[in-house]
């Protein structure tokens, strides 16, 4: 089976993120500010974002929440980024998105005192590059001439770079969000079963549940990903990943070292391959300086280049070739 999309990863975070539980740890987790002292998390709802749109098209990986923070609406703007190198424009995406959305709250009458309510601005990016990109709008503009820096847009949002966090390294799960990057960031198959089997055991009662398939589904993924050599078809003979049960381990030990082995086997038989080609181009060279007196440097230059299979056409053609010319196709030019 081959290793899933980008798309499917994308679309797994947006499946666990459609979960107030998992949206709640990240703003703890990972959102600094007393405001979460005050804030009731058990208030967070999901807002529909059909509003947001370029090109009057749904941005379907944007979700925005709302919760209360003591008498106070909150409205929180998540974007989920899963290019592969950081978006240099994001800060003005998100001034554009965040004028839409309070657009949506004047127009909807979502109003305190008159006023827009906060709006918490977050990019979740899970790229191999370090981000780069300006974390606030005004980067975005050249500098201002003298007397019109007051008219250049402000505009903060707060990043959450996962392969760049410093994650705890606790034994037990605290934070599903933070359990998430762990899974992400790991790197053997204790990392993963530790993990697993932490989240198993946070992941339990009834209105746990429904988290709990989506965070299976998607370590299934995630697994798929980390082994890629491995042949893990029977991951689907295991009903509940987060059980934590000793054939599990075994299980996801055994994946990890068939990939292994199957990733030395294939740099073996790729080394093996290129030893052949130098070995076979080498051979082909002394035989024209035995047959022809000589090898010319085009020969060589056209040796070092050629394919596996012009090798061992050289190789056979050479014992009826009469030039050197006759058996590499030359015609003059290139064989001085």
């Amino acid at each position: 089976m081959p290793p899933p999309s980008a798309h499917s990863h994308d679309s797994g975070y947006k499946q666990l993120f459609s979960h107030p539980q998992m949206v709640r740890d990240l703003l703890l987790g990972f959102v600094p500010g007393p405001w979460r002292e005050r804030a009731d998390f058990s208030s967070l709802e999901r807002v529909n974002a059909s509003y947001v749109s370029e090109s009057d098209r749904q941005r379907h990986d944007d979700m925005v929440w709302r919760l209360k923070v003591g008498e106070q609406w909150v409205w929180v703007y998540l974007l989920l980024e899963f290019q592969s190198e950081a978006d240099a424009w994001m800060a003005l995406r998100m001034l554009v998105y965040v004028g839409l959305l309070s657009q949506h709250l004047v127009k909807e009458g979502e109003l305190q005192d008159g006023k827009l309510p906060a709006i918490v601005p977050i990019v979740l990016y899970n790229g191999a590059p370090a981000w780069k990109a300006a974390t606030d709008v005004a980067e975005c503009y050249a500098p201002s001439l003298p007397g019109l820096e007051p008219y250049r847009p402000r505009l903060l949002y707060h990043l959450v770079d996962e392969a760049r966090l410093k994650l705890h390294s606790l034994q037990g799960v605290r934070n599903l969000a933070e359990a998430l990057f762990q899974l992400e960031q790991s790197r053997t198959p204790e990392d993963i079963i530790r993990v697993l089997k932490s989240l198993g055991e946070v992941l339990q009662g009834q209105e746990m549940q429904q988290l709990r398939r989506t965070v299976d589904i998607w370590v299934r993924k995630l697994l798929r990903r980390k082994v890629p050599k491995a042949n893990i078809t029977d991951i689907e003979t295991i009903t509940d990943l987060l059980e934590g049960h000793a054939m599990l381990e075994q299980t996801i030990e055994r994946w990890f070292d068939e990939a292994t082995m199957r990733g030395v086997r294939q740099g073996m038989e790729k080394g093996m391959e290129k030893g052949m080609h130098k070995g076979l181009a080498r051979a082909i060279a002394l035989q024209v300086q035995m047959r022809f007196g000589g090898v010319p440097p085009w020969v060589y230059a056209r040796l070092q280049s050629a394919t596996q299979d012009e090798l061992i056409g050289w190789a056979t053609g050479i014992l009826t070739a009469n030039s050197v010319q006759e058996l590499f196709g030359q015609t003059g030019g290139e064989h001085s």
